[in-house]
């Protein structure tokens, strides 16, 4: 349907971006020696299919690089320390897009490099303070989109959370007009937080939804902290968790609630443009939002009518097509979090095929048709699974066949699929239709599809028994190894082979199943109960996946089991699981990690008396609520880049990742006892254990405080503590030298104190 009237372009935008010239790269260098194993991930080929830029670590730091698919000359394109986390080709063949991280940290740019090595220059994100990551190309190649988030304005005595109750909006007030089930959703999970007043935002079904007056104004939970794209100035969305429509009135400018963030303060803009790297043409804006830094470019129609964006904060992700012409919403649907990369417009611009959950437990792929406004005219599934997701999804050269990932329980299965012709989708149902063709793959996981020429497909492969490789897929044929990528035999040191992990499925104390993957000390008994250390991913909506894990590797050659299971929050279960540790829910996930190491004790896998936890980022704050929630159970813990106190936290955090995490874990004002009860330093005085904590220096994620104060706490109980503090790093080691120092040092922990 047609989007409201209302919604036109937000004008809280940022600057655009203006290419600034920088010397030219090394090209076409001599390839230096590499490390004895290296990895190579997220390719792009250039339009025939034959070359390909990547991201490698052969020399210590992931840098961007390129090469032929079937031979062995690769060449450095860009020298410079700052580790690559993007790469993007042009579909002309003319540039190569790259993002990369300045000294490490989380503030990120994007760059463009011809592929000579020459004309490299900053197209987005120069400006201190800013920060841009990419989008697509245009079709032909004469723009990339970026997106660009800048700080909002200081505003002085400001900080991110109020300290002070006084101050403090009072709760009964907050809540006291919210209608009847504000705070329920599809699934067992409670949301956090209340609606704000005076929002508005486009409805994904085009039909406003009624609220408590009967006349479409109707609240929702959580803070927006979105704004649409299309939408008048000063407005700010107001979006339904379910994709069921907008709730509230318009703001009249700066002074509304919608250009406020947390508690009042002004709020990060985002913008997304699209730029011509040769800098001949202005930037052309292309769409807004406020605040949870996720707005992304994914495509733009072969005709230049439509725009697709992802939108939106963690767990309420939406696809929105976007009229090129007056900024203006043709459509919204909601998407899943995970790989941004969520879908691509048929080459007529009249279906939109995309990855999407919309009204469903796992992403499937669907098939959307647009009417002349980019409004959605039926809704088709042209791919689905019970039981897992479509993980990722990519398209070959002529638009009309596409590569599905499956991610079953933790392992991909691929295939390819070709799409209905173009008109028959619109009417409703899809049609045309053939059965998915399997492709074997050789590895357990594929972390990046991209387009290879006509008909063909470039795979980024990782694997249980691998370091992350590049394979090439042609038509009709097996997929082959890059001469470039590490060879499986490389993965690790001669005489111990890489560990193949089994699945396991614990339940947890309230009959939920879990799931996780065990890894076996090499040459132990099995029937021998092994000391083990229950290892817990970041996220928390990331997925422990059976790939090769040097960390891993480095606490199996010691002698120590590893557990990594994945509990409530996590992904790759449905959507219910993923939103199972919302709220209150939180508590269950840290018994989970308890109910986790009990499973792999009483299956007989695990000495009860020599158990470990670890975990980084959200595995780190789960480590260490373990540890004072559980401290009979471990003894000891190791915790990477954890929040140790939400109330720091989100003082400390960049603001756009504070907007996001309190979608997640609660609003650090209406939700302040609970935040509070949830964190670890609330119950410091239960620590019992030896306790290591590693950060990273330039962290904006988590700041480092959140480690340096629970140590200090943990030393002033008399508990011996130590702080690894890794040099020009951020939330993600990045460097060779500092990612084997960490192995290192917490394997030598783990050893120390488990007796193995």
């Amino acid at each position: 349907m047609a989007a409201d009237a209302r919604d036109q372009l937000s004008g809280v935008t940022s600057a655009a971006p203006v290419p600034v010239p920088l010397a030219d790269a090394a090209g076409l260098r001599d390839t230096p020696q590499p490390l004895i194993s290296h990895g190579c991930w997220y390719p792009s080929a250039d339009p025939t299919g034959e070359q390909v830029a990547f991201i490698c670590d052969r020399t210590g730091v992931p840098q961007l690089w390129t090469g032929p698919v079937g031979g062995t000359e690769i060449h450095l394109l860009d020298a410079d320390p700052d580790p690559v986390t993007e790469v993007a080709w042009s579909p002309d063949g003319r540039w190569i897009a790259y993002t990369v991280a300045p000294g490490g940290g989380e503030l990120t740019r994007v760059l463009c490099v011809r592929p000579d090595g020459t004309g490299r220059r900053i197209v987005a994100g120069a400006d201190a303070g800013s920060s841009a990551y990419l989008g697509c190309w245009t079709r032909d190649g004469s723009a990339v989109a970026v997106t660009v988030a800048e700080p909002p304005p200081p505003v002085p005595g400001h900080s991110a959370v109020r300290q002070d109750p006084a101050v403090a909006p009072d709760h009964e007030a907050v809540f006291a007009d919210l209608p009847a089930g504000w705070a329920e959703r599809d699934g067992p999970a409670t949301l956090l937080g209340g609606a704000r007043r005076g929002d508005v935002g486009p409805s994904v079904s085009g039909v406003p939804p009624a609220g408590p007056d009967g006349r479409g104004s109707g609240l929702f939970p959580r803070d927006g902290f979105v704004l649409p794209v299309g939408a008048p100035d000063g407005a700010a969305a107001r979006w339904s968790p379910d994709g069921d429509g907008p709730a509230g009135e318009t703001t009249d400018g700066p002074a509304g609630q919608g250009a406020s963030g947390l508690d009042g303060a002004p709020r990060d803009r985002l913008t997304a443009y699209l730029v011509d790297p040769d800098g001949l043409r202005s930037p052309v804006l292309v769409a807004a939002e406020s605040g949870a830094a996720t707005l992304r470019v994914c495509d733009v129609s072969e005709d230049g009518r439509f725009a697709l964006v992802r939108r939106g904060p963690r767990g309420r992700r939406e696809a929105v097509v976007v009229r090129t012409a007056d900024l203006g919403t043709g459509s919204v649907l909601r998407v899943g979090d995970g790989d941004p990369w969520i879908g691509r417009f048929s080459p007529d611009g009249r279906t939109l095929w995309l990855r999407s959950d919309h009204e469903r437990q796992f992403a499937a792929l669907l098939a959307a048709g647009l009417g002349e406004d980019g409004g959605r005219l039926g809704l088709s599934v042209l791919a689905e699974r019970e039981d897992c997701d479509l993980e990722l999804l990519a398209f070959a050269e002529d638009g009309r066949t596409a590569a599905l990932a499956w991610n079953v329980r933790g392992a991909t299965e691929l295939q390819t699929l070709r799409l209905p012709p173009e008109g028959a989708v619109p009417g409703g149902a899809a049609t045309g239709t053939t059965p998915p063709r399997d492709v074997p793959l050789p590895h357990e996981v594929v972390t990046r599809i991209t387009r290879a020429g006509p008909g063909g497909i470039v795979l980024a492969l990782s694997g249980s028994q691998r370091r992350p490789g590049v394979w090439r897929v042609p038509p009709g044929a097996l997929s082959a190894r890059t001469p470039w990528s590490s060879r499986d035999e490389d993965a690790v040191p001669p005489g111990r082979p890489p560990v193949r992990p089994v699945p396991l499925r614990p339940v947890a104390r309230d009959g939920l199943h879990l799931g996780g993957w065990y890894y076996r000390a090499p040459g132990r008994d099995a029937g021998r109960p092994a000391p083990c250390v229950i290892h817990l991913h970041g996220g928390p909506e990331e997925q422990e996946r059976p790939v090769f894990d040097p960390l891993y590797h480095e606490l199996l050659g010691r002698g120590l089991d590893v557990f990594a299971p994945d509990v409530r929050g996590s992904s790759g279960w449905g959507r219910s699981f993923v939103d199972a540790d919302l709220g209150t829910g939180r508590f269950a996930a840290i018994d989970d990690v308890a109910d986790c190491a009990a499973h792999v004790v009483l299956t007989g896998r695990a000495d009860p008396t020599r158990l470990a936890v670890m975990g980084r980022s959200y595995g780190g704050y789960l480590t260490l609520a373990s540890l004072v929630w559980h401290p009979q159970l471990f003894r000891t813990g190791v915790a990477v880049c954890g929040m140790s106190d939400f109330a720091t936290f989100f003082e400390g955090t960049e603001p756009w990742i504070a907007e996001s995490a309190a979608h997640k874990y609660g609003h650090p004002v209406r939700d302040r006892d609970l935040l509070r009860a949830l964190s670890p330093m609330s119950r410091v005085d239960e620590l019992r254990v030896p306790l290591l904590a590693v950060h990273g220096e330039h962290d904006t994620n988590v700041p480092p405080g959140e480690s340096e104060q629970m140590v200090r706490a943990a030393r002033d109980r008399g508990l011996a503590a130590e702080l690894l503090t890794l040099l020009d790093e951020g939330h993600d080691f990045r460097r060779a030298d500092n990612r084997r120092l960490f192995r290192r040092t917490a394997a030598d922990w783990m050893q120390r104190h488990l007796g193995a």
